[in-house]
């Protein structure tokens, strides 16, 4: 695994797709995962995506 970056391959921030090159996975199964977390957990999900928008860098 390389280093945690925002990828240009985004929908909104590139935070997802920054996970999923990561993680090595692809990058609509990710935002997949990402989404059913976010709804399962409260919406704790949308706090944490904008903190890794402010904190990731760009690619």
């Amino acid at each position: 695994m390389g280093e945690l970056k925002k990828s240009k391959d985004k929908v909104i921030a590139g935070v997802c797709g920054g996970l999923a090159k990561w993680l090595g996975w692809e990058t609509s199964m990710t935002r997949i995962i990402y989404t059913l977390l976010t709804i399962f957990t409260a919406f704790a999900g949308v706090i944490i995506y904008i903190i890794l928008w402010i904190v990731m860098p760009d690619e």
